[in-house]
């Protein structure tokens, strides 16, 4: 029994040792981030670099702050981020639920064209999305930021392989009782999918917070700039700022972290019954 038990322990080794270097190839980044954010602009730029810094110091941050209107640009972040995700929640989710329970003509052929929008760059659609926005009076305004990018074919496929997985009997139980089709969908079945609604925010806030291209096209004004596109001011033709832009960067990148931790159970919960449950 023992030999056994050590036979299986070796023979996981090998997976040990991946799962390991992979844990590094993430957390070393992660970690040379942080601390480079803290170290003075000269020990970053030095040769050969230091890993840790030797004196501590924030004026990096105090660089960033005045280099540009962080605080606005966190504010206009989160705006464009839960504004988006709260209508991105409730458009997939009705979408998906839509092509999974209901049946109505041509809903393959519908089905289909939306999954074959995934297949089209942002690049291709951002002209024509634009001239959208502008002709309609959206230009420079949260509205041309977040209605664009509410309906994303990815999320209504992940939501339609959620719902599809749930018993009819429920539904059908719902409607003997008197619920209406959208007391159904709002009481009854949105709560069954609850770790792939979760999951659909955590994606839709991640993509909008991270978003560089389309708020910037679509939004001159500085005071609409959203906080990934005054970062990339620290970046210019002929100099970098390195030590604002690890402040910056840090700035960014906690918040998603700091989601992702909280809502990473239901985020893996939510990916595998999506991708399962088809």
């Amino acid at each position: 029994m023992k030999k056994s038990n050590a036979k299986g322990v070796i023979a996981k080794i090998p997976a040990y040792i991946i799962l390991i270097i992979i844990a590094l190839l993430v957390v070393v980044p992660l970690l040379w981030l942080t601390l480079s954010a803290f170290k003075e602009e000269k020990e970053i730029l030095s040769y050969p670099p230091t890993f840790w810094t030797h004196s501590f110091t924030l004026d990096n941050f105090i660089a960033t702050n005045k280099r540009i209107k962080i605080f606005r640009y966190i504010l206009n972040s989160i705006i464009y981020s839960v504004g988006t995700t709260a209508l991105a929640v409730v458009v997939n989710c009705m979408a998906g639920y839509a092509y999974a329970r209901k049946k109505f003509k041509g809903k393959n052929g519908f089905f289909l064209m939306t999954l074959a929008t995934m297949m089209v760059p942002f690049q291709v659609i951002m002209v024509p999305l634009f001239l959208i926005v502008y002709k309609m009076g959206m230009y420079n305004n949260y509205w041309g930021l977040i209605i664009p990018r509410v309906a994303v074919a990815g999320s209504i496929f992940m939501m339609r392989a959620a719902f599809s997985g749930l018993p009819k009997e429920l539904e059908d139980a719902a409607r003997i009782d008197g619920l209406s089709e959208y007391g159904i969908f709002w009481r009854i079945m949105l709560p069954q999918v609850k770790s792939s609604v979760i999951c659909l925010i955590i994606l839709s806030i991640n993509g909008s917070w991270n978003d560089l291209l389309w708020p910037m096209i679509v939004a001159s004004d500085t005071n609409m700039r959203t906080l990934a596109n005054g970062l990339a001011l620290f970046v210019g033709q002929n100099s970098i700022q390195y030590g604002a832009s690890f402040a910056g960067a840090l700035i960014s990148l906690l918040p998603m972290l700091i989601l992702y931790i909280f809502g990473q159970k239901y985020f893996v919960e939510g990916m595998a019954s999506s991708g399962l449950k088809s």
